[in-house]
């Protein structure tokens, strides 16, 4: 009984305690790969334009350098230096070449209304043409949206995929507490800690968001702040009309729930038979089937996209250690795969469901590791950089979210929400003076 109630209580530790214009990666080692040097030049103003979409147009410019700068193991961007004209000249291939310079960005903007008119256009100078070329007409309101659009389209010419450029990312704050009541919320931002929108607003305390793949539904678990029985529940809320409501109240623990491949179940912990388990609830139906089935308490379930392989975090062995099973069948090739530091928390797999990342606790405080699914390449991603848990791939699996709290004083840390590279390169903070941030969870819709 004590290994469940300690396991309990990690969970709920790390569920529910536990910016910067332009980021800076923090030296980790030199790149394996060759980094093509790209250039993005600063708008060509053409026409009479206010004075308010002169500096859309420049935002817009820094966005987009801001966008390519996270992936720094591809691209080195050099500052341009201030144009001098408003037309843009032809592309002189040769004086850029001779600067080794690799790609080549422009951006002229027009006033349409009380819209602006962009153009972009990216040249490959190495092989000395086009690339891409897009004009669109947008409001200012929308300058970051349509911005986030054209830095992927530009990546997915360059590089044959998908970037994490119009990605969100689901966390939980604290801000709103005052005093000794404890107040979390949900919040969604761009993926570079901008556009921060609440999406919750019970007064109480949620923890462990999850989004469906298609961002229609978002599943949490609610403690309310209400007198009373203050029981964990479970809340579904349609995010397109913000309504919520319960789908779980059982006894006890409701929590730690995910979508399952298809979107129409979930997995859940549930503690209603005494002993923490998981199971999958169908969402239309409210039907319930056992996923893990043993005396030990199982918690906080990661699926890969094709719903073949669950990680999951577990005391079998006496401490919290991290295992994988074949979730389509009960106790099915339970396997342990973590053997590292004192107890373990929140595995989550990668995209392409190769690779968990995981936080460890040890030397008195969590780090960050990843490890092949399979339970080989245990790689060490995080030291002497605070207290790193809750980490959460991007959708490319080229980058690891995750929350860092780091002491200021005697009687008061701090707690962010960090990116990474998946090899453990530290981008920087994403959130700053937004209260404890907790529970990133990262998304593409």
């Amino acid at each position: 009984m004590k290994n469940v109630i300690f396991l309990l209580v990690l969970f709920i530790f790390s569920s529910a305690f536990a910016q910067d214009d332009n980021l800076t990666v923090v030296a980790v080692g030199e790149a394996t790969l060759e980094k093509d040097k790209m250039i993005i030049q600063d708008p060509y103003i053409q026409g009479a334009v206010t004075s308010g979409q002169k500096t859309a147009a420049t935002d817009l410019v820094k966005l987009l350098r801001n966008d390519f700068s996270f992936y720094q193991k591809k691209f080195f961007l050099v500052e341009a230096a201030p144009n001098n004209t408003s037309y843009r000249p032809p592309t002189n291939y040769d004086y850029w070449n001779g600067k080794s310079v690799r790609f080549l960005g422009s951006v002229i903007a027009e006033k349409s209304g009380e819209n602006l008119k962009i153009t972009l256009a990216f040249e490959d100078i190495k092989n000395r043409k086009q690339i891409f070329s897009s004009t669109v007409t947008t409001g200012i309101v929308n300058l970051r949206k349509t911005g986030h659009e054209l830095a992927n389209s530009v990546y997915k010419q360059i590089v044959g995929k998908e970037s994490i450029f119009k990605s969100k990312i689901v966390f939980v704050s604290d801000r709103n507490s005052r005093g000794s009541k404890s107040v979390k919320e949900i919040y969604m931002m761009d993926f570079d800690g901008k556009n921060v929108t609440q999406i919750t607003s019970h007064g109480g305390i949620t923890i462990s968001p999850s989004m469906s793949l298609d961002g229609h539904f978002l599943v949490y678990s609610l403690i309310s702040n209400s007198s009373g029985k203050r029981n964990n529940n479970l809340y579904l809320m349609d995010m397109r009309t913000k309504e919520a409501h319960v789908i779980s109240q059982k006894e006890g623990m409701n929590s730690g729930a995910i979508f399952l491949p298809g979107g129409k179940s979930i997995a859940l912990t549930l503690t209603v038979s005494g002993n923490a388990e998981i199971y999958e609830m169908d969402l239309e139906s409210k039907n319930l089937r056992k996923i893990t089935n043993h005396f030990a308490s199982d918690v906080d379930p990661s699926v890969t996209y094709d719903g073949k392989l669950m990680t999951f975090l577990s005391d079998r062995a006496g401490k919290a250690m991290i295992y994988t099973m074949d979730p389509n069948s009960e106790e099915k090739n339970v396997k342990r795969i973590s053997f590292v530091g004192q107890f373990n928390a929140t595995p989550r797999f990668s995209p392409d469901g190769k690779e968990i990342v995981f936080s460890s606790w040890l030397d008195n405080s969590f780090d960050l590791f990843r490890i092949s699914s399979d339970g080989a390449g245990l790689s060490r991603l995080t030291k002497d950089f605070g207290s790193n848990e809750d980490p959460s791939y991007s959708n490319d699996g080229e980058f690891i979210a995750f929350t860092s709290q780091r002491v200021i004083s005697r009687v008061k840390a701090d707690q962010n929400i960090y990116i990474m590279d998946r090899d453990g390169g530290i981008l920087g903070a994403i959130t700053q003076g937004f209260g404890n941030c907790i529970s990133p969870r990262w998304y593409n819709f």
